[in-house]
């Protein structure tokens, strides 16, 4: 499975800063992908409840792993985690199927 999470930046008073993004990957969710993982800061937009549109700088976090509850659950406590810490409205998540292997 291909994950792709987008986190936005924004939060009341500020932004999450990239010490606070260092922790919260290495805190969060190193230990629930210790196999490895990729991030990057990405410039994005979204439309809140009330119509306007938000624009702010954004980290996108991809993941590859197999499918199944414990990996399911870990998504789930990112997601829910990084909403909670950094006052997020949400966090995006797109799955795809995705075929993979290693040559060492």
């Amino acid at each position: 499975m291909l994950e792709s999470l987008y986190f936005g930046t924004a939060k009341p008073g500020g932004i999450v800063s990239p010490e606070e993004w260092t922790a919260f990957v290495k805190d969060i969710v190193t230990p629930a992908f210790p196999e490895g993982l990729t991030s990057w800061q990405a410039s994005g937009q979204w439309r809140k409840s009330t119509g306007a549109i938000e624009y702010e700088t954004s980290r996108i976090l991809q993941l590859t792993h197999e499918q199944n509850m414990a990996k399911e659950a870990a998504i789930q406590r990112i997601m829910i985690t990084y909403q909670h810490t950094f006052q997020q409205d949400a966090v995006m998540r797109v799955r795809s199927p995705a075929c993979l292997s290693f040559k060492g």
